[in-house]
């Protein structure tokens, strides 16, 4: 009997270890800043639907040609009205079906945007873009334009297109796709080369953090690289933004490194992290699909030495 109470405790014990080894093992493993399910700990979520439930609307105007940032007027110097929120009478944005996945197609011919209804803080963004053919006044005879303006905050309206909201953007142009421009009076840092006189920076996740934006002399910066698909082909986007610091990924391939994103509010800066997503209508038809975001609660791995 002695023996078989000796036995009966040993394998109770052995028991209780491995129970405790299996929990430790599961703590460390939630606890580990290195693991996905941390920095990620929801699942994607998919903006786009048949009916844009998750996005408002906002156009101001069909810009001519020689628009000179002034509010356009009619024959008899009357300041137009913007289309303004909600309202799209020539159909600048539609919703069709490819392959049982929602295409949000922008024509472009008013300047404008949709915008997210829900602001996003710290947030993983992905979506996939083509180019349409059409193109619209000052952009005829141009590149063709759009882009990804995040951290949205306030009216639309307050840029010099006099269409889109203060934010920052991940330009999406031909043979630019990723620049950065600054939107209204808004700023942030970037690994870039200074530039030289008439010549634009360019951004290198190697170079030092420069000022872009309001209250510096550039508000462009050029990505660093130009890994984009031949026309009619979808380019896959990638915007990663957490507490400030933003990685802009064209194709796979990181073309910027941007932190300290800010605003200036009357001469006072301020913290730029929190806001809405806009997709520009900028005079060039474009589409966009497979728009997805999901929460971060730390910057990837993958991503974090850029900021060191």
């Amino acid at each position: 009997m002695t023996k078989i109470l000796k036995t009966l405790c040993v394998c109770g014990a052995i028991t209780f270890l491995l129970a405790f080894a299996a929990i430790f093992l599961i703590s460390s493993t939630a606890l580990s800043p290195s693991r996905p399910t941390l920095i990620r700990p929801a699942t994607w979520i998919p903006l786009l639907d048949m009916n844009l439930t998750k996005w408002g609307t906002y156009l101001s105007f069909s810009h001519k040609p020689d628009y000179n940032g002034k509010a356009p007027v009619d024959e008899n110097g009357k300041e137009l009205v913007p289309a303004g929120y909600n309202k799209d009478p020539k159909k600048v944005f539609s919703m069709s079906e490819e392959q049982g996945e929602p295409v949000l197609h922008v024509s472009g011919e008013l300047y404008g945007c949709v915008f997210t209804k829900q602001e996003y803080e710290n947030f993983d963004l992905k979506l996939k873009i083509r180019w349409g053919t059409k193109m619209f006044g000052p952009r005829v005879g141009k590149l063709k334009d759009s882009g990804v303006l995040y951290y949205s905050q306030g009216e639309a309206g307050v840029d010099y297109w006099r269409a889109w909201m203060l934010s920052q953007e991940f330009q999406i142009m031909d043979g630019h796709m990723g620049d950065y421009w600054n939107i209204s009076s808004s700023a942030a840092d970037i690994r870039a080369y200074l530039p030289e006189g008439r010549m634009n920076s360019i951004a290198n996740a190697k170079q030092l953090f420069l000022p872009f934006g309001a209250g510096n002399t550039e508000g462009l910066c050029l990505a660093s690289g130009h890994d984009e698909k031949p026309l009619g082909e979808w380019n896959s986007i990638e915007l990663i933004c957490y507490q400030g610091k933003s990685i802009h990924i064209v194709n796979g391939q990181v073309v910027m490194v941007l932190k300290n994103s800010r605003y200036v509010d009357h001469g006072t800066t301020r913290p730029l992290v929190k806001g809405k997503i806009q997709l520009q209508s900028e005079g060039s038809e474009v589409y966009f699909k497979d728009v997805e975001i999901i929460k971060l609660i730390a910057m990837p791995d993958k991503y974090a030495n850029y900021f060191n």
